[in-house]
């Protein structure tokens, strides 16, 4: 009988073969086994399951479709296919997650939902499943980052949760990683911190996992049912990694279709002018979990900088790092011009604005056209470009 994979990754220490675990404090250790134990009893009720089917249903709005763009494709060669998690309520692929970390909380009893952002899609989906479930919510978002997606920071507040400036250090993401863990340990009791993104202590990288798997199941078999065979290609940007493991996660037995992790090359490879983390990183420990990371030369996590807020990590996901060493995805990059180029491109030519985060793929998708013409490629579009609009077009001006 062939193994499970799900079942085989994390080990019950929540390691990835030699990524992932728990390097946290002791007085923690207790509150991650209950969410752990919960999880686990939770997960697999049918009342549970029901539950998040028809929130899914009835209020994400799933299944999202997948779409063949007709005009790109035909301006660039291949086949190039979407999977429109920018339809998914929200406007991204975060809600997947939040939800089931919310009803996680109420489980658990907790009076609060505490969480970071960067592009601010994370804290918004969060926020969200805050006021659906009448839970109180505080998200931690870089004084940078709230500048350039101050559209996000509006929709937050308009739904009730409480917007934490960070200041310190670089004041974008791995900054809002820091302050809003401090806050959880200062009350684990009566709150829950609901991570953004396939990191952070087990069982976090497991759960926002699995909760996104849906991405992959749906894709696959629309994908199937559109054109009978599967993609040769999977695309997805790479930050954390949540919405890339969530479609990867469908594909990892299927030796026909290659699949690719696409980080910010940024301005440059010197330090600071990029997010490369599988590029240019190595293993270490940050945010309590093993990893690649970026680091600097005393190892502590180097600055980084994407022209896209939720990518710019110099961590990454621990079961990102494991599918590097066993070679089962392809980890590229892409300039910060690429991805402004792929912005503009899709908008024109398909009438859909991407994310910049989902642009760094569709700019690595026009590449695998040019290169492979009888190919298909298939992207996870995992979110709308809206909150991107005044930033790009005041930095770089609309195309001729």
């Amino acid at each position: 009988m062939k193994e499970n994979y799900f079942k085989k990754y994390p080990n019950k220490d929540g390691f990835f073969n030699e990524y992932g675990g728990a390097f946290i404090p002791p007085n923690l250790e207790d509150e991650m086994k209950k969410i752990n134990d919960a999880y686990f009893s939770i997960s697999k009720s049918h009342k549970f399951i029901s539950e998040l089917r028809d929130i899914r249903k009835y209020y994400q709005g799933r299944p999202t479709p997948v779409y063949h763009c007709h005009r790109l494709s035909e301006k660039y060669g291949g086949q190039i296919y979407l999977k429109r998690e920018d339809l998914n309520h929200t406007g991204a692929h975060k809600l997947n997650h939040c939800m089931g970390e919310a009803l996680l909380a109420k489980h658990l009893g907790k009076k609060k939902l505490i969480a970071e952002t960067g592009a601010g899609q994370h804290g918004v989906a969060l926020a969200t499943a805050a006021a659906y479930f009448g839970l109180e919510c505080e998200i931690h978002m870089g004084e940078v980052d709230i500048k350039k997606e101050y559209p996000n920071v509006l929709r937050m507040k308009v739904l009730g949760a409480t917007v934490i400036p960070v200041v310190h250090g670089l004041k974008t993401l791995k900054e809002a990683v820091d302050s809003a863990f401090e806050a959880y340990l200062k009350d684990p009791i009566s709150t829950i911190y609901c991570i953004g993104s396939v990191v952070g202590p087990h069982p976090f990288p497991m759960i926002v996992r699995d909760f996104q798997r849906v991405i992959g199941i749906e894709a696959r078999q629309q994908f199937l049912d559109m054109t009978g065979e599967l993609p040769d290609s999977v695309v997805a940007c790479l930050g954390g990694g949540s919405n890339a493991i969530g479609i990867f996660s469908a594909f990892l037995d299927d030796d026909e279709s290659q699949l690719f992790g696409i980080e910010p090359a940024g301005k440059s490879f010197k330090t600071g002018e990029h997010a490369a983390t599988m590029t240019l990183g190595k293993p270490g420990i940050i945010h309590g979990f093993k990893c690649y990371t970026l680091q600097d030369e005393n190892g502590e996590p180097a600055p980084v900088h994407s022209i896209a807020s939720g990518l710019d990590y110099p961590g990454v996901g621990p079961e990102h790092s494991m599918l590097k060493d066993l070679n089962k995805v392809t980890y590229d990059s892409i300039t910060d011009k690429e991805c402004i180029d792929a912005f503009y491109e899709l908008s024109r030519l398909e009438g859909i604005i991407p994310a910049l985060e989902s642009a760094h793929a569709v700019a690595y998708a026009i590449k695998l056209a040019k290169k492979y013409p009888q190919k298909s490629v298939l992207v996870n579009l995992s979110g709308r470009g809206d909150k991107d609009l005044d930033y790009v077009v005041d930095t770089f001006g609309l195309p001729d």
